[in-house]
Formats: C-alpha cells, structure tokens, sequence
C-alpha cells in the first residue's frame, strides 16, 4: 500500500466521520406520528427514538377508561417509533451512501444502533 492510498483512506474516512455526525444531527428533525384507537391517541417521536408529544382525544378522560387509555398510548408510542426508525435507516444509508464498500457480512444497521 503506497501513502497515496493512506491518504485518500484517511480522507474518506475522515468525510465519512463528517456525513455521520451530520446525520445524527438530522436524526433528531425526523418526526412521526403514531395513532391508536381511532386516532383518539396520538404520539410523536423523533428519530432518536424520543417521545416529543402526546395528544388525548377529551373523550378518554374519563376516570374510567385508565387502562385502555394505557394501552392506546402504547400502541401510538410502538407505531411511532417503528416508523421513526424506518426513517433514520433511510436517512443514515443516504449520509454514508458511496463512503462504505460492500462488504459481504457486514451488516451496518448494526453499527447505528
């Protein structure tokens, strides 16, 4: 290996250390939306998987309807976040897209996680 390839090694690797960081960084706008029961709850999350909002039709508030209101709020929570992490894959392939050979094996969802 000659110090051509090092150096543009090093520069790639160095490009690629950029677009992740600013990847990350877009992790954060990506929001979705999960609905349960009708839409009578809603949660958005963001694309590190945190919760940023909660909405509660004013027709569960009744002392009543505690759990199911538990497990609406679940359900909205897991459907959010599923698509938040579609989302962030897709983001994350776009950043390091070109960058990274294809190395049969190597699965890289596993080394954003």
């Amino acid at each position: 290996m000659n110090m051509g390839d090092i150096f543009g090694m090093a520069s790639k690797m160095k490009e690629m250390q950029a677009r992740m960081q600013e990847a990350q960084e877009n992790l954060a706008k990506i929001t979705e939306m999960g609905e349960a029961g009708a839409g009578m709850v809603k949660v958005t999350a963001n694309g590190k998987k945190q919760l940023v909002s909660v909405e509660i039709d004013e027709d569960l508030m009744k002392p009543t309807d505690r759990e199911i209101l538990q497990d609406l709020i679940v359900a909205a929570t897991n459907k959010a976040l599923e698509k938040v992490e579609i989302k962030a894959k897709e983001e994350l392939q776009k950043s390091t897209e070109g960058l990274m050979p294809n190395i049969p094996g190597m699965d890289l969802d596993k080394l954003f996680k």
